[in-house]
C-alpha cells in the first residue's frame, strides 16, 4: 500500500538563493532514493536556518522513509509549531504515525490535512490507506476515487484503488484501476504483480504469468513476483518450473516464510517430503503464527506416517485460526489414516461449514464414505472430483451426452472412458457385461496399454485406444462414475469373475516360455506408480518383500519397470524372475498371470487384474488403504478370489510379513 509525501513546491521567496537550492538539491537527492546526501543537505539548511520549517519536515518525512518514525513525529511537530496550516505537513505526520501504529492521531491529521486542503490528493491516499487497513473499504474507496479525480496521472493512487477493490471482491474493477495505473506507469512492478494475483484469482493463469513476468523485467529482484510465478506453475502442474522460479525468489530474500511455504508444496507434490518438512519448519520459525505453515507440516508429516506428529501440527494451525478450513479438511483425513472414519467425517463436515461446496473437501468426504462402505453417498460426493484441478483428470466434452443411470441404455450405444488410475479402469470394466444385458452396445475407449486386455471383456463390442479417433456413440460415461450410474450399494457390487482374460495366443506364448520353471509359482508386485497420494506407504522394496518369502517357491516379476534400488535383485540367476522386457502391455501381463499359481501384490493395478481375472491374489494392504479395500475384512466384495492382508497398525508391515510367510507355507507346503 503506497503512501504519498506531499513534497513542498514553493518555497519562501525570502529564502536566500543558496539555501533555496541547498533544499530544492536534497528534495532531487531524496526523492532519487540518496537518502545520505538528502540528509545533508537538510541538515545544512537548518544549521544556516534552524527554525526553518520547510527543512524540518522534508527531514522528519526523510526519517519515516529510513523508519525512523519517532524522530520522524518530533522532526514533523516542531514544522508545524511554526507553520500550523501546512496540510502536507499534517499529512506526512498522519503516516508517521500510521507507522507506529498510533491510528486514531494518524486518522486526526490526515483529516486535518483536508480540512486545510480539500483537494490534496496525496491526504486523500494516506486517508484511504488507513481506513482500508481499519476495515473500512468502503470509506477507503471512496477516498482512493477522490483522489483519482482529483489527479487522474495519480498512478499510486490506482493502484491502492484496485487493491482496495480486489479485498472487497470487485475483480473486474480491480483490474481497470490497475490497467490505469499502469498507464500511468508502465513499469509499475507492484501493479502489475497485483494485476497477476487478481487474474489469477480468476483463474486466468497464463495472463497472470505475463503480469508476473513483466514485473520482474521491471524489477528483476522482485521476489514476491518470482514466488507468483513459480505459483503459476504450480497450478499448472509444471513444478520444475516451479521450484526454480520459487528458489529465485528465496536467493533474492531467504527469510520468506511464504515462498518457503510455496516451496514446501512443491517438494510435498514431487515425493520429496523431507525437503518439504524442512521448508514448512523454516517458514514456521521466522514466521511462528503462520497457520497454514503449521498445516503443512501436518502434511509432510502425514505423508511420512508420524501421526501423532502430524496431529500436533493440525492442532497448531487450528489454535492459529480456527476457522483454517484446510486444517479441519487434513485433520479428517488424519482421523482416516487412524481408521477413525466418523470422526474423519466430523472433521470434512467443519471444513465444508467453513468452505462450503469445496470439491475437494468433498472428494476426501467420499473417500471416507467408501471406506466406511456407505456407497450410496460416496459414489455421488466423489462425482465432486470434476470440479478442481488435478494432474490427468480433465473432464472431456463429447458430442453426446452424460449417463448416469437415469436413461434406459437398451438399443443405445455408450462410450466409457479411461479417467483416472490404470487399476481403476481395470476394476470398473466389470461394469461392461451388466450394461450389454441391458442391451446397450459398449464401446470402451482406455489407454493403449489396456486396449488387449480390454477387448476380451463379455460385452465389449469395440475398443478404442485414447487419443484415437472416437466412433460415434449415443451416450458416454467415465469409468469411475460407473458404480454411482449402476447405483452399486456394497451388497450389490457386481462381482462375477473372471471378467478379464489373457488372449489365447499371448496365454500360449507363456505357457511355452515358463515351462522349465517349476511349480508353484509366485507372481509380484511390490511397488505402484511414484504419483499415487499413498504411494510411500503401500509401496514396498523388494528386499523388505524378499526376507519374507520362503526359499521353497518360484517367483516371477510382475512388473514392467523397477525402482533403482530394486534392479540389482533381478539379475539372472537371482530368486526372483524377471520377464519385464516382454510385459508390453496387461494383455501380456495378463498371459503370464494366467500361468502362476498365486499373485502377492500390493495395491497396484496387477491386484485389479488378477482379481479381475478370478486368479487366487494375495493383496498387502498398509493401515490406510485406499477407498475400495474398506476397513477390518479379509475379503473384498469386488474380487471373490482375493485375500487381503492388512498392516495391524500404522507402518506394521512386520505382522503382514509373518502372516505372508506363515500362509504361504501353510498353502504350498514344502516336499
Amino acid at each position: 500500500m503506497r503512501c504519498a509525501g506531499g513534497w513542498p513546491s514553493d518555497l519562501p521567496s525570502q529564502m536566500p538563493t543558496d539555501a533555496r537550492e541547498l533544499l530544492q538539491t536534497g528534495i532531487a537527492h531524496h526523492q532519487a532514493g540518496r537518502f545520505d546526501e538528502a540528509a545533508t543537505a537538510y541538515r545544512e539548511v537548518l544549521r544556516r536556518f534552524p527554525q526553518h520549517a520547510d527543512a524540518l519536515h522534508m527531514l522528519g518525512v526523510l526519517a519515516h522513509h529510513r523508519g525512523a518514525h519517532e524522530a520522524a513525529v518530533d522532526l514533523i511537530g516542531q514544522a508545524l509549531r511554526i507553520i500550523p496550516q501546512h496540510a502536507a505537513c499534517h499529512s506526512n505526520l498522519g503516516n508517521a504515525l500510521r507507522a507506529l501504529g498510533r491510528s486514531a492521531e494518524a486518522l486526526r491529521s490526515y483529516r486535518r490535512a483536508l480540512e486545510l486542503s480539500p483537494d490534496f490528493a496525496d491526504a486523500h491516499l494516506n486517508l484511504g490507506n488507513l481506513l482500508q487497513e481499519q476495515g473500512r473499504s468502503a470509506d477507503a474507496i471512496a477516498h482512493y476515487r477522490q483522489a483519482v479525480a482529483l489527479r487522474p496521472a495519480f498512478a499510486e493512487a490506482h493502484y491502492n484503488l484496485g487493491n482496495a477493490l480486489r479485498a472487497s471482491g470487485a475483480a473486474q474493477e480491480a483490474i481497470a484501476s490497475y490497467r490505469r495505473a499502469l498507464d500511468r506507469r508502465p513499469d509499475y512492478a507492484e501493479a502489475l504483480n497485483n494485476l497477476g494475483n487478481t487474474l489469477q484469482s480468476l483463474g486466468r493463469l497464463d495472463e497472470a504469468l505475463e503480469c508476473y513476468v513483466q514485473a520482474i523485467g521491471a524489477n528483476p529482484r522482485y521476489a514476491e513476483a518470482w514466488n507468483n510465478v513459480g505459483f503459476v506453475h504450480a497450478a499448472q502442474f509444471r513444478h520444475d518450473a516451479a521450484i526454480a522460479a520459487i528458489g529465485r525468489a528465496l536467493e533474492i530474500r531467504p527469510d520468506y516464510p511464504e515462498a518457503l511455504q510455496n516451496m514446501g508444496t512443491q517438494y510435498e507434490a514431487t515425493g520429496r517430503l523431507d525437503e518439504a518438512l524442512d521448508c514448512y519448519r523454516r517458514a514456521v520459525a521466522l514466521k511462528p503464527g503462520f497457520a497454514m505453515a503449521h498445516n503443512n507440516i501436518g502434511n509432510a508429516l502425514l505423508g511420512l506416517g508420524d501421526l501423532d506428529g502430524s496431529q500436533a501440527a493440525y492442532t497448531s494451525a487450528l489454535s492459529l485460526d480456527p476457522e483454517l478450513a484446510e486444517a479441519h479438511g487434513n485433520l479428517g483425513n488424519l482421523m482416516q489414516s487412524r481408521g477413525q472414519l466418523d470422526e474423519a467425517i466430523r472433521c470434512v463436515d467443519r471444513a465444508l461449514e467453513l468452505n462450503p461446496g469445496a470439491a475437494d473437501l468433498l472428494w476426501n468426504k467420499a473417500f471416507a464414505l467408501l471406506l466406511k462402505g456407505d456407497f450410496e453417498a460416496g459414489w455421488a460426493l466423489a462425482e465432486a472430483r470434476w470440479q478442481f484441478a488435478s494432474p490427468g483428470r480433465v473432464q472431456r466434452r463429447f458430442h453426446a451426452p452424460p449417463w448416469l443411470g437415469t436413461t434406459p441404455v437398451t438399443g443405445r450405444s455408450i462410450l466409457l472412458h479411461h479417467e483416472q488410475g490404470l487399476g481403476d479402469t481395470l476394476q470398473m470394466l466389470r461394469y461392461v457385461p451388466l450394461l450389454a444385458a441391458q442391451g446397450a452396445r459398449v464401446i470402451v475407449q482406455v489407454p493403449a496399454a489396456l486396449a488387449g486386455v480390454a477387448a476380451t471383456v463379455p460385452g465389449v463390442d469395440a475398443v478404442v485406444v485414447e487419443g484415437g479417433e472416437s466412433p460415434v456413440f449415443d451416450l458416454h460415461c467415465p469409468f469411475m462414475s460407473l458404480p454411482l450410474a449402476c447405483a452399486t450399494t456394497l451388497a450389490t457390487v457386481p462381482a462375477a469373475v473372471p471378467y478379464l482374460f489373457a488372449p489365447a495366443s499371448v496365454r500360449a506364448a507363456w505357457s511355452e516360455r515358463l515351462a522349465p520353471l517349476r511349480r508353484p509359482r509366485i507372481g509380484l508386485a511390490w511397488s505402484g506408480s511414484v504419483t499415487h497420494r499413498n504411494d510411500r506407504h503401500r509401496s514396498l522394496p523388494l528386499a523388505t518383500l524378499l526376507r519374507w518369502l520362503p526359499d521353497t517357491l518360484e517367483y516371477v516379476s510382475l512388473q514392467n519397470e523397477y525402482r533403482p534400488a530394486d534392479a540389482p535383485l533381478l539379475q539372472p540367476g537371482g530368486r526372483v524372475r524377471d520377464f519385464a522386457d516382454a510385459l508390453t502391455d496387461f494383455a501380456a501381463t495378463a498371459g503370464l498371470i494366467g500361468e502362476l499359481d498365486l499373485v502377492v501384490t500390493v495395491d497396484t493395478a496387477v491386484a485389479h487384474l488378477a482379481g479381475g481375472m478370478g486368479k487366487p491374489t494375495w493383496l498387502l494392504l498398509p493401515f490406510a488403504p485406499d477407498y475400495r479395500w474398506l476397513l477390518g475384512r479379509e475379503d473384498s466384495p469386488w474380487y471373490p478370489s482375493m485375500r487381503l492382508l492388512r498392516q495391524p497398525r500404522f507402518g506394521d508391515w512386520g505382522a503382514v510379513a509373518t502372516t505372508l510367510r506363515e500362509a504361504l507355507l501353510a498353502r504350498f507346503p514344502a516336499g
